[in-house]
């Protein structure tokens, strides 16, 4: 056991990320391992923890205090994380800064705002395949405005003072540089280049190469960059523009070989491409790719909005889906094994099936607790635009009386809340149980319906969707008249 505390004392920088992260969970709630599954490392308390995957021991590593996103090595000898505004890296029992400025408003090895809570990189540094060096990244907060955040309830304390990067205003200055573990052989990449870029979106450094992913100011082009280590030389490789905005898709860019994967929305739909051609047709939006190997690509998609399968496509475009029962699947693929999960509106939590060489090997149990609800859940496609829609009325309803209505939307681009699984709608039953009935709408502006559907927000994010709202409330309530239009309310 370890005697390390993993609740309230946790260093700003990691609370902040699990604020981006929506991660409310103490202890252990995230880890990186090497390659062979051999070691792993993970924060507790603000320290940082070495654990051997074989023999099922820990350690504490020699680090200082504050430390946060521990990455190992890929031949799993040293450890690099951050504590304060450096770069640290642990290797023989040894503790080495690798990198840090005096300046008060630059910091290393730490995601900028923007990248973390809006464009899904949580991560400000990364391992070479050989374990030698590091991209790291450099920004400097220095040109955004500083906003003041106080409690009500402590008005005895002084406001937080944040840098926040409003819309239109200066971002962070980001910068990249590739170093030895040991902190020489500093190597600047010049990744704005003379395009401009705004946004780093994301990095990878594998055996094919150290890659890029940047985005214009506008976020309507977005470029994929070849690095050269030994001088931090970029070369574009690949671009991709959008009138409205390109789609950041978790798990791409990614090379396999000279071969580029990557998620583009053409026509109806969001599309797998290798090399710039689509491989999957116009009735599958893909959401993501999660592993890309020698076999084809698994990716997760959608057939249709309210569900997400699991698919390998092979590198000719031929597509098997792992499942046909609906739900909201997603896996992990390292090698021969997969880890399969999978949740649905039949069953509570989350079923949890190892497989090897195709055969299942294990199950691996949820042990969360399930709340004590009686889901009482119907879904609709709504209206001329068949918004997807769920009715949630009391448990035990016996369909007399009218009833109430509250609306209980997202509201917001990037996320469902019409998804078929029970978890999606645990806290609408609690409302609907109150004697509500409770109205939960996927408008205009929410993915899984294609580019066009998610694009009709743009520069409007309050009207359609709204517009939705009532336009699926009126539909609803012709089709079930208990709802009770002189009586509306909407949280959210």
């Amino acid at each position: 056991a370890l005697a390390v505390e993993g609740g309230g004392d946790l260093p700003p920088e990691e609370r902040a990320r699990r604020e981006r992260a929506r991660e409310s969970a103490e202890g252990i709630v995230a880890y990186d391992a090497d390659p062979p599954l051999r070691r792993a490392t993970f924060a507790l308390g603000g320290q940082i923890v070495l654990a051997d995957l074989d023999s099922g021991t820990v350690e504490l590593l020699p680090t200082v205090s504050g430390g946060f996103d521990p990455r190992i090595s890929p031949d799993g000898a040293a450890v690099a994380y951050v504590a304060g505004r450096a770069l640290r890296v642990v290797r023989d029992g040894a503790d080495r800064e690798v990198v840090s400025e005096e300046e008060p408003t630059v910091s290393w090895g730490a995601a900028e705002f923007i990248a973390a809570e809006e464009m899904g990189r949580t991560r400000g540094f990364w391992w070479s395949p050989d374990s030698g060096r590091l991209l790291v990244e450099r920004v400097d907060v220095a040109p955004i405005d500083r906003w003041w955040i106080s409690a009500p309830v402590t008005p005895m304390v002084e406001p937080t003072g944040i840098r926040y990067p409003a819309a239109g205003t200066a971002n962070a200055g980001v910068a990249l540089a590739i170093l030895d573990r040991d902190g020489g052989g500093r190597v600047d990449v010049d990744w704005t280049g003379g395009e401009g870029w705004e946004y780093l979106a994301d990095a990878s450094w594998t055996e094919a190469g150290l890659v890029l992913t940047v985005q214009s100011r506008d976020q309507r082009v977005l470029a994929v960059l070849d690095v050269d280590p030994a001088d931090g030389a970029v070369e574009e490789r690949y671009r991709m523009e959008d009138e409205h905005w390109v789609e950041l898709v978790p798990g791409v860019p990614a090379l396999h070989g000279d071969r580029l994967v990557t998620v583009e929305d053409l026509g109806p739909a969001r599309r797998l491409c290798v090399d710039g051609a689509p491989l999957t047709g116009d009735g599958v939006q893909v959401r993501r790719v999660i592993d890309v190997g020698d076999e084809g690509i698994v990716i997760a998609a959608s057939r249709e909005p309210t569900t997400t399968g699991v698919a390998t496509v092979t590198w000719e475009g031929d597509l098997e889906w792992w499942a046909n029962d609906p739900g909201v699947h997603g896996a992990v693929v390292g090698g021969p094994t997969v880890v399969d999960v999978r949740r649905s509106l039949m069953h509570d939590g989350v079923h949890v099936v190892i497989r090897s060489q195709g055969d299942q090997t294990a199950t691996i149990d949820d042990l969360a607790e399930v709340p004590p609800l009686e889901l009482n859940v119907r879904l609709h496609r709504i209206g001329d635009r068949e918004l997807a829609t769920a009715l949630l009325l009391p448990a035990g309803d016996e369909g007399h009386e009218p009833l109430p209505v509250l609306l209980d939307p997202y509201g917001g681009p990037h996320a469902q809340r019409v998804q078929q699984a029970r978890s999606m709608f645990h806290t609408s039953q609690w409302f609907a149980d109150q004697g509500f009935a409770v109205v939960v709408v996927d408008g205009r502006g929410t993915p899984g319906r294609g580019p066009a559907f998610e694009r009709e927000v743009r520069g409007d994010l309050a009207g359609p969707v709204l517009d939705d709202q009532i336009d699926a409330l009126d539909e609803l309530a012709r089709l079930e008249p208990r709802l009770d239009l002189g009586r509306v309310a909407i949280r959210g």
